[in-house]
Protein backbone atom coordinates (compact mmCIF):
# COMPACT_ATOMS: atom_id res chain seq x y z
CA UNK A 1 0.00 0.00 0.00
CA UNK A 2 1.47 3.66 -1.30
CA UNK A 3 2.21 6.05 1.85
CA UNK A 4 -0.04 9.17 2.25
CA UNK A 5 1.54 12.01 0.98
CA UNK A 6 1.74 14.92 3.62
CA UNK A 7 2.33 18.75 3.18
CA UNK A 8 2.86 21.22 6.09
CA UNK A 9 2.30 24.65 6.36
CA UNK A 10 3.24 26.02 9.62
CA UNK A 11 5.49 28.85 10.73
CA UNK A 12 5.78 28.15 14.42
CA UNK A 13 9.16 26.26 13.88
CA UNK A 14 8.65 24.22 16.79
CA UNK A 15 5.38 22.82 16.04
CA UNK A 16 6.60 22.44 12.16
CA UNK A 17 9.01 20.16 13.38
CA UNK A 18 6.88 18.24 15.81
CA UNK A 19 4.51 17.56 12.77
CA UNK A 20 7.36 16.39 10.48
CA UNK A 21 8.37 13.84 13.39
CA UNK A 22 5.12 12.71 13.45
CA UNK A 23 4.76 11.85 10.28
CA UNK A 24 8.00 10.59 9.30
CA UNK A 25 7.67 8.11 12.45
CA UNK A 26 4.72 6.87 10.51
CA UNK A 27 4.76 3.68 8.44
CA UNK A 28 1.68 5.06 6.66
CA UNK A 29 2.84 8.57 5.86
CA UNK A 30 5.36 10.15 3.79
CA UNK A 31 6.60 14.01 4.14
CA UNK A 32 6.68 15.79 0.79
CA UNK A 33 6.76 19.29 1.83
CA UNK A 34 6.84 21.83 3.78
CA UNK A 35 5.98 25.89 4.16
CA UNK A 36 6.23 28.27 6.78
CA UNK A 37 4.54 31.84 5.73
CA UNK A 38 1.81 31.75 3.45
CA UNK A 39 3.85 32.70 0.47
CA UNK A 40 6.00 29.40 0.47
CA UNK A 41 3.14 27.86 0.79
CA UNK A 42 1.63 28.83 -2.10
CA UNK A 43 4.77 27.39 -3.90
CA UNK A 44 4.26 24.08 -1.82
CA UNK A 45 0.46 24.05 -3.59
CA UNK A 46 1.96 24.53 -6.87
CA UNK A 47 3.88 21.41 -6.83
CA UNK A 48 0.37 18.87 -6.51
CA UNK A 49 2.19 16.40 -4.88
CA UNK A 50 0.44 16.30 -1.50
CA UNK A 51 -2.55 14.05 -0.63
CA UNK A 52 -3.45 15.30 2.58
CA UNK A 53 -1.85 19.28 4.00
CA UNK A 54 -1.27 20.37 7.49
CA UNK A 55 -2.77 24.32 7.41
CA UNK A 56 -2.23 26.59 10.35
CA UNK A 57 -4.73 29.65 10.52
CA UNK A 58 -2.27 32.06 12.01
CA UNK A 59 0.15 32.68 8.89
CA UNK A 60 2.42 35.69 9.76
CA UNK A 61 1.71 36.97 5.93
CA UNK A 62 -1.67 36.15 5.32
CA UNK A 63 -4.32 34.46 6.83
CA UNK A 64 -4.64 30.56 6.38
CA UNK A 65 -7.91 30.45 5.15
CA UNK A 66 -7.01 31.65 1.66
CA UNK A 67 -4.37 29.38 1.32
CA UNK A 68 -6.90 26.45 2.02
CA UNK A 69 -9.39 28.29 -0.32
CA UNK A 70 -6.86 28.05 -3.52
CA UNK A 71 -6.23 24.25 -2.45
CA UNK A 72 -9.97 23.56 -2.48
CA UNK A 73 -9.60 24.92 -5.62
CA UNK A 74 -7.13 23.80 -7.27
CA UNK A 75 -6.53 19.98 -5.96
CA UNK A 76 -10.19 19.00 -5.81
CA UNK A 77 -8.46 15.32 -4.80
CA UNK A 78 -6.41 16.86 -2.20
CA UNK A 79 -7.79 17.39 1.44
CA UNK A 80 -7.20 20.16 4.11
CA UNK A 81 -6.84 19.32 7.66
CA UNK A 82 -6.83 22.69 9.69
CA UNK A 83 -4.01 22.39 13.20
CA UNK A 84 -4.43 25.57 14.84
CA UNK A 85 -4.68 27.01 18.57
CA UNK A 86 -7.52 28.67 16.99
CA UNK A 87 -11.23 27.27 17.99
CA UNK A 88 -13.46 29.85 18.04
CA UNK A 89 -16.69 29.92 16.19
CA UNK A 90 -15.50 32.24 13.53
CA UNK A 91 -12.41 30.36 12.44
CA UNK A 92 -13.53 27.03 12.73
CA UNK A 93 -16.69 28.17 10.32
CA UNK A 94 -14.75 30.06 7.84
CA UNK A 95 -12.20 27.21 8.09
CA UNK A 96 -14.78 24.43 6.89
CA UNK A 97 -16.73 27.20 3.95
CA UNK A 98 -12.89 27.80 2.71
CA UNK A 99 -12.72 23.31 1.88
CA UNK A 100 -11.22 22.59 5.25
CA UNK A 101 -12.18 18.92 5.92
CA UNK A 102 -10.94 18.64 8.99
CA UNK A 103 -9.92 20.38 11.91
CA UNK A 104 -7.25 20.02 15.04
CA UNK A 105 -6.08 21.62 17.66
CA UNK A 106 -2.54 21.17 18.34
CA UNK A 107 -2.52 19.84 21.28
CA UNK A 108 -3.33 16.85 19.44
CA UNK A 109 -1.11 13.90 20.55
CA UNK A 110 0.80 11.51 17.73
CA UNK A 111 -1.65 8.97 17.41
CA UNK A 112 -4.59 11.42 17.13
CA UNK A 113 -2.72 13.20 14.33
CA UNK A 114 -1.88 9.94 12.29
CA UNK A 115 -5.25 8.78 12.57
CA UNK A 116 -7.07 11.87 11.66
CA UNK A 117 -5.11 12.28 8.63
CA UNK A 118 -5.64 8.22 7.53
CA UNK A 119 -9.29 9.18 8.07
CA UNK A 120 -9.31 12.35 6.24
CA UNK A 121 -7.57 10.56 3.40
CA UNK A 122 -10.27 8.17 3.30
CA UNK A 123 -13.17 9.94 2.84
CA UNK A 124 -13.64 10.96 6.35
CA UNK A 125 -14.02 14.41 8.36
CA UNK A 126 -12.35 14.60 11.52
CA UNK A 127 -12.94 17.06 13.49
CA UNK A 128 -10.83 17.26 17.34
CA UNK A 129 -14.11 16.79 20.27
CA UNK A 130 -14.26 20.47 21.31
CA UNK A 131 -13.98 21.89 17.76
CA UNK A 132 -17.38 19.18 17.04
CA UNK A 133 -18.97 20.60 20.31
CA UNK A 134 -18.67 23.73 18.70
CA UNK A 135 -20.04 23.45 15.79
CA UNK A 136 -22.71 21.34 16.98
CA UNK A 137 -23.42 24.47 19.03
CA UNK A 138 -23.44 26.72 16.43
CA UNK A 139 -25.40 24.87 13.83
CA UNK A 140 -28.09 24.41 17.28
CA UNK A 141 -27.76 28.43 17.54
CA UNK A 142 -28.16 29.34 13.99
CA UNK A 143 -30.79 26.18 12.75
CA UNK A 144 -33.50 28.22 11.04
CA UNK A 145 -36.97 28.90 12.05
CA UNK A 146 -40.02 26.37 10.73
CA UNK A 147 -40.97 27.42 8.24
CA UNK A 148 -41.84 27.19 4.50
CA UNK A 149 -38.83 24.67 2.63
CA UNK A 150 -36.95 25.74 -0.34
CA UNK A 151 -37.14 22.54 -2.72
CA UNK A 152 -34.33 20.19 -2.16
CA UNK A 153 -31.96 20.53 -5.09
CA UNK A 154 -30.45 17.01 -4.37
CA UNK A 155 -31.85 13.97 -5.44
CA UNK A 156 -32.61 11.18 -2.58
CA UNK A 157 -29.52 8.93 -3.10
CA UNK A 158 -27.67 12.13 -3.51
CA UNK A 159 -29.32 13.28 0.33
CA UNK A 160 -28.16 9.89 1.35
CA UNK A 161 -24.62 10.05 0.29
CA UNK A 162 -24.32 12.85 1.87
CA UNK A 163 -26.11 11.87 4.68
CA UNK A 164 -23.28 9.07 5.25
CA UNK A 165 -20.38 11.64 4.60
CA UNK A 166 -21.65 13.90 7.50
CA UNK A 167 -21.42 10.35 9.42
CA UNK A 168 -17.72 10.64 8.78
CA UNK A 169 -18.01 7.41 6.34
CA UNK A 170 -15.05 6.78 3.45
CA UNK A 171 -16.29 6.92 0.03
CA UNK A 172 -15.85 2.94 -0.07
CA UNK A 173 -17.63 2.57 2.99
CA UNK A 174 -20.73 4.96 1.78
CA UNK A 175 -20.83 2.25 -1.68
CA UNK A 176 -20.71 -1.03 0.31
CA UNK A 177 -24.04 0.87 2.83
CA UNK A 178 -25.59 1.70 -0.46
CA UNK A 179 -24.18 -1.19 -2.09
CA UNK A 180 -23.16 0.73 -5.07
CA UNK A 181 -19.51 1.30 -6.35
CA UNK A 182 -16.93 3.69 -4.71
CA UNK A 183 -17.07 5.51 -8.57
CA UNK A 184 -20.19 5.92 -8.46
CA UNK A 185 -20.26 7.64 -4.52
CA UNK A 186 -18.01 10.07 -6.04
CA UNK A 187 -19.91 11.13 -9.08
CA UNK A 188 -22.92 11.52 -6.84
CA UNK A 189 -20.23 13.60 -4.69
CA UNK A 190 -18.95 16.01 -7.89
CA UNK A 191 -22.88 16.59 -8.59
CA UNK A 192 -23.58 17.65 -4.67
CA UNK A 193 -20.57 19.53 -4.90
CA UNK A 194 -21.88 21.74 -8.13
CA UNK A 195 -25.63 21.43 -7.19
CA UNK A 196 -24.29 23.29 -3.40
CA UNK A 197 -21.64 25.68 -4.81
CA UNK A 198 -19.13 23.93 -2.71
CA UNK A 199 -15.92 22.20 -2.67
CA UNK A 200 -15.61 20.05 -0.09
CA UNK A 201 -16.97 17.16 2.47
CA UNK A 202 -16.99 19.53 4.74
CA UNK A 203 -18.32 22.71 3.41
CA UNK A 204 -20.37 20.38 1.45
CA UNK A 205 -22.26 18.83 4.89
CA UNK A 206 -22.33 22.76 6.28
CA UNK A 207 -24.10 24.13 3.81
CA UNK A 208 -26.65 21.57 3.74
CA UNK A 209 -26.88 21.57 7.09
CA UNK A 210 -27.45 25.69 6.77
CA UNK A 211 -29.99 24.84 3.97
CA UNK A 212 -32.24 22.19 5.97
CA UNK A 213 -30.72 19.06 3.68
CA UNK A 214 -30.03 17.06 6.43
CA UNK A 215 -31.31 16.76 9.58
Amino acid sequence: MSRIKVAIVEDDAEFRQRFARIVQDSEQLELVGTADTARTGYALIERKLADIYLVDLGLPDENGINLIRRIAASQPNAAVMVVTVFGDDDHVVRSIQAGATGYLLKDALPEEMVGCIRALYEGGSPVSPVIARRVLSLFRSTAPAPGPSAPNPLTQRETEVLTLVAKGLSFAEIGASLEISQFTVIAHVRKIYQKLAVHSRGEAVFEARQMGLLR
